[in-house]
């Protein structure tokens, strides 16, 4: 089964207050990564990067691992290969967050089936940069 983006969960994750973990986030500015985290940023999301290399991005700490980021993750934002993509979707019901965002191109119907199961809010193929003007943010 193909996953649908449920419009009033993406309008639920964009405007009420939350911590965006964003894997595959670096200080590299051509990525797409470090362009939504600083809208993210914008809209008043704190936002944790996490990247192999755990930079500092946009003044927040980085962590190399979802598991290594302490506290509460709301939303897990992933900018990584669709291939990879699962993997991270399962650390997030690991951790428990609260929502996986797959991000514009990254698409794995079954890491979102999986993610649902769990009882995590699934957006797959947008991204929230895309959707926050629809929503007049």
């Amino acid at each position: 089964m193909t996953h649908r983006n449920d419009p009033e969960v993406i309008a639920r994750l964009l405007t009420a207050p939350g911590r965006w973990a964003v894997v595959g986030l670096s200080q590299n500015t051509a990525r797409a990564a470090y362009r939504v985290a600083a809208g993210l940023q914008l809209m008043g999301h704190p936002i944790v990067p996490v990247h192999p290399r755990a930079e500092e991005v946009h003044g927040a700490r980085g962590y190399r691992t979802l598991a290594e980021v302490p506290g509460r993750i709301d939303v897990v934002d992933v900018f990584v290969n669709s291939s990879r993509a699962g993997a991270i979707v399962d650390e997030a019901i690991a951790v428990g967050a609260g929502a996986v965002w797959l991000q514009l191109g990254v698409v794995d119907d079954d890491a979102a089936a999986r993610a649902a199961a769990a009882g995590l809010d699934v957006v797959m193929d947008t991204c929230p940069l895309i959707e926050a003007p629809r929503l007049g943010r």
